[in-house]
């Protein structure tokens, strides 16, 4: 017989407690325990009860364990490949978390019609009529696609071993439940218990699942902590759903970087790749304009050139404001603090809004002496010109530190036509400047940087 036990369960961070509590012991959220009953069954939804329960495994000396090589799928998408760290691993457990309407569900279903392989998409908040109809938008129609509209954790198994697919896709986790667990759909049991079948499903199948996860207003992959722990590759798409450019970011990968990311546009059509962010995200512009410096940051391994805008204007109002856009308004005051102490300017009753073009979120240092430049460049109503660009942090005493990754920020430059690149003379070391027909400025001050943009 199936044993049962009632708990509550804390629906922010899992936690659990033998009685009902007002606040959480381990996330300090109020009104998160829910009672859950919990039943614990000898069997698994896979395997079926018919299975007999096998013997656990042998220790193995390390020198004595063979292993195959890493057979991976081309996901038929160069940005997704990159991410993956270089395509799909057999047997693999892939979570893709979002905001809602960011283009996850569109996402897997461009994966499952680009491959080649017979792909199974299950979807739990969708008709197959809804699937269809964005299936005809976005792509042509791939024979080797199967939709399912399905909840049931046990339905999935057994729709599974009619089709016998090649890739599997749930949309989403959070959908899904278990026939072994009373608890309601949603719940931090069930999407434990769900996530948990699904990685023994893949493991002993070889076959990648990708899930689907949805967030919370934090931003964090909604349900326990644990389904990070157990997928082997968490991806978390971001970007703003009023702009036309989205990332996916690698977060955890078991079988590669965790250092890379993916660029696309969403289009009427779905999301098209962008195999040159750089170019897309500078403005072309016919003169240059007072405020604009482009600087070069790093995304993961990949070398991005972006355009910092700067306005500053005498304040109307009681408190200057300061206000930015893509970037950390902390940061942003500390550089203000340093163009007012080393650099002479008088910033204190000047309003300062500063946007990073494209609709980017970044927090790399790299782009301090672009941000420092344009604010400068708006102050004094002189113009920077558009073949220059920079790359650098700026210190605390207003020198010139030295970046991660500078070969990459040179070479991206040079490859869109940019003259001149400034950086930070502790860059030099080892820095081979004959391989780049690029001109290269050093500098130690931000004075100097200043001296030789305006004179």
């Amino acid at each position: 017989m199936a044993k049962s036990k009632t708990i509550f369960i804390c629906q922010n961070c899992g936690a659990n407690s033998p009685k009902w509590v007002g606040k959480c012991s381990s996330c300090n959220d109020w009104n998160t325990y829910v009672e859950e009953v919990v039943e614990k069954t000898p069997t698994s939804s896979w395997r079926g009860s018919s299975d007999k329960i096998s013997a656990g495994k042998k220790a193995e000396r390390l020198s004595e364990i063979l292993y195959d090589k890493q057979v991976r799928l081309n996901a038929g998408d160069p940005e997704l490949n990159r991410v993956l760290g270089g395509g799909i691993v057999k047997g693999s457990l892939i979570l893709l978390g979002g905001e809602p309407g960011i283009g996850k569900s569109t996402l897997m279903l461009q994966l499952a019609m680009a491959l080649d392989k017979k792909t199974l998409y299950v979807s739990g908040e969708e008709s197959e009529q809804q699937i269809k109809m964005r299936a005809e938008r976005i792509g042509t129609i791939n024979d080797q696609c199967y939709i399912l509209a399905e909840t049931s954790l046990s339905h999935i198994f057994n729709e599974i071993k009619v089709v016998q697919p090649e890739i599997l896709i749930i949309d989403s986790i959070q959908t899904l439940h278990s026939d072994q667990l009373d608890s309601t759909t949603g719940s931090v049991s069930q999407v434990k218990q769900c996530a948990a079948e699904l990685q023994r499903f893949a493991k002993e199948s070889g076959i990648p699942v990708f899930l689907i996860g949805h967030i919370t207003k934090d931003g964090m992959i909604a349900g326990p902590k644990v389904l990070e722990h157990i997928v082997d590759t968490v991806l978390q798409f971001e970007g703003d759903m009023h702009l036309t450019y989205r990332i996916v970011r690698t977060i955890k990968n078991r079988f590669g970087s965790t250092s890379e990311l993916g660029i696309y546009e969403m289009l009427a059509s779905g999301l098209k790749v962008v195999t040159n962010p750089s170019e897309i995200l500078l403005t072309h512009r016919d003169s240059a304009d007072c405020g604009v410096a482009i600087g070069a940051t790093v995304e993961g391994n990949r070398a991005l050139l972006i355009e910092t805008q700067s306005l500053v204007s005498p304040a109307t109002y009681g408190t200057a404001q300061r206000t930015t856009t893509g970037y950390d308004a902390r940061r942003l005051s500390m550089l203000l603090a340093v163009l007012e102490k080393r650099g002479g300017l008088k910033l204190s009753n000047q309003d300062v809004f500063l946007n990073i073009a494209g609709g980017l979120k970044v927090e790399d240092p790299a782009l301090d002496l672009a941000i420092a430049c344009s604010i400068l460049s708006s102050h004094q109503d002189l113009a920077i010109e558009g073949s220059k660009c920079f790359a650098a942090e700026v210190g605390l005493g207003g020198e010139i530190r030295a970046i991660s990754k500078i070969e990459n920020r040179i070479s991206e430059a040079e490859k869109l036509g940019f003259n001149e690149i400034f950086i930070s003379k502790h860059n030099e070391k080892g820095l081979d400047r004959a391989k780049y027909k690029i001109i290269i400025k050093s500098f130690s001050k931000l004075a100097d940087v200043f001296s030789e943009l305006f004179g």
